[in-house]
């Protein structure tokens, strides 16, 4: 059986939450092959993020060239990145992959408040990715940071001036009763989903999310249908949540093996 391949560059979670991890676990449940390239080992737990490991940037070139040569990939996965060099490295990498749908998850903090994420690597993010991605998903918090902008409508609007076709911004750091998730988008798409807030800090939600949205674009689906599907898969593995240690809870991304 032939299955859709997506390319993700993301960072190595010891703890199992976000990351990596989060990346194959999600892109496995869309039955689709994750191809992985760490793009910084980690310090971390449940709780919170201690120390970011960035890989040497040529490395990461190397390994998707070595990769590309031999699988055609259908998707591509962008996560935590670690530093300004290694955004620059992955757009040159995204270049030389040809037409094919690009998510990036502009991971700036960790969930449990560490930044990830200085003004390089920022101003890397906005110049290099941005104008490369098919869909941008960051939370408000990292919206307003990447867009320089505190009103959510002018951040969506921004981040699409800065390149992006799409934009996806999560609610969950918002004061709301439901949550609200974005979408912005050509030809004055505006859209607003609404979810309901469920109880806990999750740990690897964004992952999840940006990860099940580059799985359904590579299996074909339009990104309107892929954002749709890729949220309830995501609230889905939220509300099945689990906590392995004392601190943020993990989605249960297999949720559907217990359906």
């Amino acid at each position: 059986m032939t299955r859709p391949i997506v390319l993700c560059f993301s960072g190595h979670d010891p703890s199992g939450g976000a990351g990596v991890q989060a990346d194959i676990e999600t892109i496995v449940s869309h039955r689709c092959h994750a191809a992985s390239i760490i793009t910084a080992l980690t310090e971390q737990d449940s709780r919170n993020v201690k120390k970011v490991l960035p890989q040497r940037p040529q490395d990461v070139v190397n390994q998707a060239q070595t990769l590309l040569e031999d699988f055609q990939v259908a998707a591509i996965k962008i996560g935590l990145l670690g530093s300004a060099e290694i955004a620059v490295a992955v757009a040159d990498v995204i270049r030389q992959a040809g037409k094919v749908p690009v998510v990036l998850d502009p991971v700036l903090a960790a969930g449990g408040g560490t930044d990830l994420a200085g003004r390089e690597l920022i101003t890397a993010i906005v110049e290099h990715l941005l104008p490369l991605s098919t869909l941008a998903t960051p939370n408000s918090i990292e919206a307003r940071r990447l867009a320089g902008v505190d009103d959510l409508t002018a951040c969506g609007a921004t981040l699409r001036q800065f390149g992006a076709e799409h934009v996806l911004i999560t609610g969950t750091h918002e004061d709301s009763a439901l949550v609200h998730n974005r979408l912005f988008g050509p030809e004055s798409l505006d859209e607003t989903f609404n979810w309901e807030r469920l109880p806990y800090h999750y740990h690897g939600s964004g992952c999840t999310l940006a990860s099940a949205v580059a799985a359904l674009l590579a299996q074909g689906l339009d990104l309107f249908s892929a954002v749709n599907e890729a949220q309830e898969f995501t609230w889905q593995s939220l509300q099945a949540a689990y906590r392995p240690g004392q601190g943020q809870h993990n989605p249960e991304r297999w949720f559907w093996l217990d359906s």
